[in-house]
């Protein structure tokens, strides 16, 4: 169209390693936003730890994030007894959230997130946390309540079971990882696609008046992308929480 060539999907979540280039461990830019989002992860908790008789700066903007957690996440979710499993919550909401707003920070402009393989590690460690909560509480037990659920009748349990079995050890962690994988590639291809049409048209003499428009869709997607960011953190940690309450009690 007008003579320009976009780049191909390929481009837009494919990265060359910086060293190790082909092998499995390789090293390139979502291993480094990776490494970056565990970090600030790590700060978050350090800095909220910091004693002080009167939180400032930074701190008071760990303790007021973690406060929300607790208060909207796990008091909904799980309710009394539920504080033990803040920290789990708290660096799921946090890594997610650093993973994915990485996509409007300039020079890295990719989120983490929208490579399958983090949020499917994700999804899986979450499954994995459920159903050791779900042991401790319940013991072995926990498997059968949780495939023959009371209430049912016997005769059902045949076609009940097998579809309970699947929505929770193989469809939560699943749908985890597949909800925040998608949202946050539909929004960097979105971001991409009104940047690279901006920079296409602002040099040509005709579609120099699209600019102004793409530019303003532009700005619109990156606000929010940023919102997204946070909610797909919110919907993860969330969605772990109702997994862990539900993991917690045999009714």
């Amino acid at each position: 169209m007008f003579g320009l060539e976009y780049p191909s999907i390929e481009l837009l979540v494919e990265w060359p390693e910086f060293f190790n280039q082909g092998a499995w461990w390789g090293f390139n830019k979502i291993t480094l936003i990776n490494v970056l989002a565990v970090l600030l992860t790590t700060a978050v908790f350090l800095i909220g730890n910091k004693k002080a008789l009167v939180p400032r700066g930074m701190r008071n903007i760990a303790e007021a994030s973690v406060d929300f957690l607790n208060n909207a996440v796990l008091q909904q979710a799980i309710g009394h007894g539920g504080e033990k499993y803040l920290p789990f919550i708290a660096a799921i909401f946090f890594y997610v959230f650093f993973g994915n707003i990485f996509e409007v920070i300039p020079t890295f402009q990719m989120p983490g997130n929208a490579r399958m393989a983090t949020p499917l590690f994700l999804g899986v460690m979450t499954m994995i946390f459920f159903v050791g909560v779900g042991i401790k509480h319940q013991g072995p037990k926990y498997f059968y309540n949780a495939c023959f659920p009371k209430g049912v009748p016997p005769a059902l349990y045949i076609l009940v079971a097998p579809i309970e079995f699947l929505s929770t050890f193989l469809v939560r962690p699943f749908s985890l990882a597949v909800r925040l994988f998608a949202n946050m590639l539909a929004g960097h291809i979105l971001i991409v696609t009104f940047a690279v049409l901006t920079a296409a048209v602002w040099g040509l003499s005709l579609t120099v008046l699209i600019a102004p428009f793409s530019f303003t869709m532009l700005t619109i997607m990156v606000a929010f992308e940023i919102m997204v960011s946070f909610l797909q953190a919110y919907v993860f940690a969330i969605l772990a929480a109702v997994y862990i309450g539900g993991a917690m009690h045999e009714h």
